[in-house]
């Protein structure tokens, strides 16, 4: 992990509290579940992801497994007679650092669905990164369920489907991401991956719901800022218009703490920038001044003086124009 990286998640964890990893068992059965750990409905509402104030909505509400069935029959209406006892949830971390982005996998009797979020910002990376996710996904399973990766014997896994919400505002609203299209001009001999895009046009399903909550948030963040303020009228006026209004009365305190979390998360990355922002400019001036340095001493004049006129150490100087300092 870079310095950049490690500063922002520093700060980060001084404005949240530690994310403690969803634990999970997983173990091959004649459907391929993957099993997670059990809490109490009392305690989570049978949620399998335990929610931090690193956490999202998408990943607090998805995470339970009744939200999670009406995810699952909102995709595959077909599927009539698959109930929350077939829902297993995988938490899925970002394998490169050890922040979480609203990025979700469950398990459905032989499925793998692995389910991102795209808000604002669009980016046909989400393939890429959804295919890592596999990768590490089917990793995990193979070694959980002890199966040989390098032996003679087929290895079985979950079949994956791929999904992103979108609840952003493009007028191009294509239905497929295809790994060949994006990245290899259309080549799919050796390898290709198909991610469908959601847009919340259902009618009262819980995608729309969600989607609807997202664009209700951000349209009160414009309106108050990343204030308490903004995320009290945001749970009000869906609470009003029926929009997960189950999920949002039964859990305000904690959706309450998942908002007001990411608002800590984003100040603490803006302030970040900001510093490196003022430090690259401080960076600037002291650059100026060396080069500044080096032609007064040039001109003759003593490093002394060059000292006092650029207000700098005498040292300083000294090295500038012997050539052995660098900027800093």
């Amino acid at each position: 992990m870079d310095k950049r990286q490690a500063d922002i998640n520093s700060r980060i964890e001084m404005a949240a509290d530690n994310t403690s990893d969803t634990d999970f068992e997983q173990k091959r059965s004649d459907s391929f579940r993957i099993k997670t750990e059990t809490v109490t409905e009392s305690d989570s509402q049978k949620s399998d992801v335990k929610t931090t104030s690193k956490d999202s909505v998408f990943r607090d509400l998805f995470g339970d497994r009744k939200y999670a069935l009406q995810l699952y029959q909102a995709i595959h209406p077909e599927d009539t007679d698959v109930t929350e006892a077939d829902i297993g949830n995988v938490t899925i971390k970002n394998i490169f650092t050890d922040q979480q982005y609203n990025d979700l996998g469950m398990t459905v009797r032989g499925k793998l669905l692995l389910m991102l979020e795209a808000q604002s910002s669009w980016t046909v990376n989400i393939i890429i990164r959804i295919f890592l996710y596999l990768a590490h996904t089917w990793n995990e399973y193979i070694e959980s369920t002890r199966q040989n990766r390098y032996g003679s014997k087929k290895l079985a896994v979950p079949r994956p489907e791929f999904y992103v919400i979108y609840s952003g505002d493009r007028k191009d609203r294509t239905e497929w991401l295809r790994l060949s299209e994006e990245f290899f001009e259309g080549n799919k001999e050796y390898l290709e991956i198909n991610v469908k895009v959601l847009y919340g046009d259902g009618k009262g399903d819980i995608i729309s719901q969600y989607v609807d909550f997202t664009k209700v948030y951000n349209e009160q963040v414009r309106l108050y800022g990343k204030t308490r303020e903004a995320v009290l009228s945001t749970m009000r006026i869906c609470q009003d218009r029926n929009v997960l209004k189950e999920y949002l009365s039964g859990r305000e305190k904690e959706v309450i703490n998942i908002m007001m979390g990411l608002f800590d998360q984003e100040k603490a990355v803006e302030q970040f920038g900001n510093e490196k922002k003022e430090e690259g400019r401080e960076e600037g001036k002291l650059e100026s001044k060396k080069e500044a340095a080096i032609n007064m001493k040039a001109e003759g004049l003593p490093e002394s003086m060059i000292a006092k006129v650029l207000d700098v150490g005498l040292n300083i100087v000294q090295e500038w124009v012997a050539g052995t300092a660098v900027a800093r």
